[in-house]
């Protein structure tokens, strides 16, 4: 059997450690996890022809939309969020799911967040959104979003008013302090700098969805500010076991993934 994850660049990605880690300790030993580099346009010719024996996939960006719409079943967290980290091939085709609220969710709450009033999201990508759905499944009451254009806040929003959280736009440009005590950014490399220059404070808690060159300059900002920092490692690791379970029919392995990661 064959899995892999999707997307491009795809070279960095640790998910074929934490799999592979995955199958054998499940003892699926004929099972194998490879790193496909695909762009948005690739994928439905990519799904058109697969064999039987390709069993799952993760998704990653740029191919996250892409997923929901060559999917033939769109589970409800996906069709919510407009985007999909998992393809499963079920017996009537490929099924999307989404396994990134509960990753941001587990991270959140392992990092001694356990229910949200305030919140704040840096960022408007697909991660953002499901951000949003996670800190409403925490019981967020408000959530502040900072973000560089409020243009493309629109898909975070519809997903705050569809789950009935109240939310404000602020733009990054213009360097409104973060109010909120819990806060999530989904803001990729290039966009650091402008993150890293707020003014954060102790009150803080910070879980940063980058995990490549760790610590980000925004974790080491918030750090020296005295704040608590959560790494994104924490996001792929935890969504990730959720992955393992949908593609295998079996349990995840938390602690041989975990090891595997950790090394």
């Amino acid at each position: 059997m064959r899995a892999a994850v999707l997307g491009r660049p795809v070279g960095h990605s640790l998910s074929p450690l934490m799999h592979r880690a995955a199958y054998a300790a499940l003892g699926l030993h004929d099972w194998t996890y490879d790193a496909l580099d695909v762009g948005a346009e690739d994928l439905p010719d990519l799904v058109a022809g697969l064999g039987p024996e390709w069993r799952g996939f993760s998704v990653t960006m740029p191919c996250k939309q892409a997923a929901v719409r060559v999917a033939d079943e769109v589970m409800p967290l996906p069709r919510l969020l407009g985007a999909a980290n998992t393809l499963v091939h079920t017996d009537t085709g490929w099924r999307a799911e989404n396994t990134d609220v509960n990753g941001v969710g587990m991270a959140l709450q392992l990092g001694g967040i356990q229910d949200v009033e305030h919140a704040a999201i840096l960022g408007a990508g697909g991660t953002a959104a499901a951000a949003a759905a996670a800190l409403a499944s925490l019981g967020a009451r408000q959530v502040d979003v900072h973000v560089r254009d409020p243009a493309r806040a629109v898909d975070v929003l519809r997903v705050l008013e569809i789950l009935d959280v109240p939310a404000a736009v602020h733009r990054l440009a213009d360097a409104e302090p973060v109010t909120a005590p819990v806060v999530v950014s989904t803001v990729p490399v290039d966009g650091q700098p402008a993150v890293a220059a707020l003014d954060w404070r102790a009150v803080h808690t910070v879980l940063d969805v980058l995990y490549a060159g760790w610590p980000t300059p925004l974790a080491q900002r918030v750090t020296d500010a005295g704040g608590t920092v959560i790494s994104g490692l924490e996001v792929l690791f935890w969504q990730a076991t959720v992955q393992v379970e949908l593609i295998t029919g079996h349990p995840a392995p938390i602690a041989a993934m975990r090891a595997a990661l950790d090394a």
